[in-house]
C-alpha cells in the first residue's frame, strides 16, 4: 500500500512543498523562505496579538 504524500504551501512563497523527511525546510521550500519569515520574526513585522487588558489588574479580589 502506498502513502500518499501530503502536499503544503510554502508560507512564503506559496509554491508547493511535499510534507516527508526530503524536505528539508518544511514547511517552507528553501532555506531563503525559512530566513525570510525568520527575519520578518525578528523584525516584528509579525506580532502574537495581545489582549488589551490585564488579567491581573482586572483581579477585585480583596483580603
Amino acid at each position: 500500500m502506498l502513502k500518499k504524500t501530503t502536499i503544503v504551501s510554502c508560507p512564503q512563497c506559496k509554491k508547493e512543498v511535499p510534507w516527508n523527511n526530503g524536505s528539508l525546510y518544511r514547511p517552507f521550500c528553501s532555506e531563503r523562505c525559512k530566513l525570510i519569515d525568520l527575519g520578518q520574526w525578528a523584525t516584528e513585522t509579525y506580532r502574537i496579538p495581545q489582549s488589551d487588558s490585564n488579567p491581573d489588574e482586572e483581579s477585585t479580589y480583596q483580603a
